[in-house]
């Protein structure tokens, strides 16, 4: 594919009734005059460099190859089930006393380990593992989020903390003996946090590739040109992010069942499926499949670097300096703000709403990893025909990206609300068989397309030029968020000796959250706010007279303090 420059943006290009013109400075919200058409240009469309070249197939295909790796089902899913496993086998029954065992047949259900000079209840230390890498995950996106902004040094941080969950996730054929469950959980600690820091970096690609792409750029030479106007423009610039996003998270889905797949192969046959590394097998097997399709991103992505690191910056504090920086522009970008606060809570509630069925479930089905991979299997076969179905809708319809996320986002909240009636019977409520394949098909249906929309509102209110800024604040939102919840749960169910009653906590915090989302986040003027933000810096840095006034995101914000 060529590498055909972008259009100038240094001037709108002229036409017989000067529409793009008109429509650019309706929506930017300024006042008609010959003399402010680069500036109203400026503030309504997202910059984009001479120097980033169009998107290639092949790039797009290995961004979208190294999500089908970075499928979650080793470091999310498999990694837990195994700590949970060997601290179950390690600990003991409470009502029993020391030496008894967690999974003799007429145990009581409950099961401690030592812990602090005390003893702590096995589905506690899971929650407190999950909550520890939380934290972790706030520390790293609030220190060296944003600086992945600068130069390439994104691009590299993406490849390390890659490194580090595949050596991780390697690493789990240590794992052979119930006395090892330490080690356990801190190679799920290391592949968790590493694990969600990919997630968060490799979405903050997204807007600038999506930016790049062939379509895009027609898109804007046609509205440069007057033959489309912004509305139209900006509704289709909208479906073109949510066709890469939404095809992107298929492509996560498909590698889900690729690896699933695969595990079977290990799983059925004797004798290796009865072998006792069987299990720490599957896990290499998964992370071997993610080495085979993510390494092609890092070959074929193509350099879009930003700034070089401002004189006297420092790449472990340029971080802390720009969130405190965007966080002071919260009341010109509200909807963005609104957005960030709501989802930390929303995400805090899910993500742990999650890890506790997971407990429920890998408690009923005994941590068997061949039940896990049925059920997973049932999970990621919905979610990839409802990701196809659910873009498919939103496209012949012209469905706008909130409102496609409300409708998912409406079985996030009944997710905990089923559990919380476990409480009070066991007819529903994760106790029955049917209920954990009942809650995996829903999940995949609804919540694959949900994480797809969610990524797509933030790309659509971040201010273009500051990808690693916001989706780093979004990371804090999405992966990092979740320290609130696991810490709240673990406590409850330590006092009361029930999993079951974190439940309603947990609907009461997606509830509450995504009430926020559905009438406090206007996406179409958040969108329109954001670009001109990062207009204004833009222009300010020309009136400046400085070198490169194209606007490039980080450092503009540093220079404009």
């Amino acid at each position: 594919m060529s590498q055909t420059p972008p259009p100038d943006m240094s001037a709108p290009k002229a036409s017989s009734d000067d529409k793009g013109s008109i429509d650019v400075v309706a929506s930017g919200g300024l006042e008609k005059h010959p003399n402010d058409l680069v500036e109203a240009s400026a503030i309504a469309l997202a910059p984009v460099s001479p120097n980033e070249p169009i998107v290639t197939r092949k790039e797009l295909w290995a961004y979208y190859m190294y999500y089908n790796g970075d499928n979650g089902v080793g470091p999310l899913g498999f990694s837990m089930t195994l700590f949970q496993s060997l601290a179950t086998s390690a600990g003991y029954d409470p009502v029993k006393g020391p030496g008894s065992s967690c999974l003799a047949p007429d145990a009581s259900g409950q099961c401690v380990l030592p812990w602090a000079g005390g003893t702590k209840a096995v589905a506690s230390i899971v929650l407190i593992a999950n909550g520890v890498s939380f934290a972790v995950m706030t520390l790293i996106f609030t220190t060296i989020g944003s600086a992945a902004d600068y130069g390439t040094f994104g691009r590299w941080l993406l490849f390390a903390v890659t490194i580090i969950c595949w050596a991780a996730q390697f690493a789990s054929m240590s794992l052979t003996e119930p006395s090892r469950w330490g080690v356990a959980m801190a190679l799920f600690m290391i592949g968790f946090i590493s694990y969600g820091a990919t997630l968060v970096f490799y979405a903050a690609a997204f807007p600038r590739l999506a930016r790049n792409t062939p379509h895009a750029r027609k898109l804007r030479d046609m509205y440069e040109s007057g033959q489309v106007s912004f509305e139209e423009y900006e509704r289709e610039e909208s479906l073109e992010k949510n066709k890469i996003s939404n095809i992107s998270t298929a492509h996560s889905n498909i590698g889900y069942i690729v690896v699933l797949c695969l595990n079977l192969a290990l799983l059925l046959p004797k004798p290796i499926s009865l072998n006792p590394k069987v299990n720490n097998y599957c896990l290499v097997l998964i992370n071997g499949w993610w080495v085979i399709a993510g390494i092609w991103w890092f070959i074929f992505q193509q350099p879009r670097p930003g700034p070089p690191l401002p004189k006297g910056e420092s790449y472990l504090t340029i971080g802390w300096k720009q969130l405190w920086l965007a966080a002071k522009q919260y009341k010109k970008l509200p909807y963005t703000f609104i957005y960030l606060f709501s989802f930390f809570l929303l995400a805090d509630g899910l993500n742990t709403t999650g890890t506790l069925v997971s407990i429920c479930q890998n408690d009923k089905f005994e941590f068997s990893f061949l039940q896990n991979t049925y059920l997973g299997l049932a999970q990621a076969l919905t979610s990839t025909a409802s990701t196809f179905g659910f873009w498919y809708i939103q496209r012949y319809w012209k469905i706008s990206t909130k409102k496609m996320f409300v409708i998912t986002n409406v079985f996030t909240i009944l997710i905990p609300f089923w559990g919380m009636l476990g409480i009070w019977t066991e007819k529903i409520g994760f106790h029955n068989v049917w209920e954990f394949w009942a809650y995996n098909v829903v999940f995949g249906i609804f919540q694959a397309p949900y994480y797809a929309f969610s990524q797509t509102m933030m790309a659509e209110l971040s201010p273009p030029g500051y990808d690693n800024m916001f989706f780093g604040l979004f990371g804090l939102s999405n992966r990092a968020s979740s320290m609130i919840g696991p810490n709240v749960i673990q406590a409850i169910i330590d006092k009361s000796g029930d999993n079951w009653k974190g439940f309603p906590f947990l609907f009461a915090l997606c509830a509450a959250a995504s009430l926020i989302i559905w009438f406090g986040v206007d996406v179409q003027k958040g969108r329109r706010d954001a670009a001109k933000w990062a207009g204004d810096l833009r222009l300010e840095r020309k009136a400046a007279g400085v070198v490169g006034g194209e606007g490039h995101g980080s450092e503009d914000l540093v220079r404009s303090d």
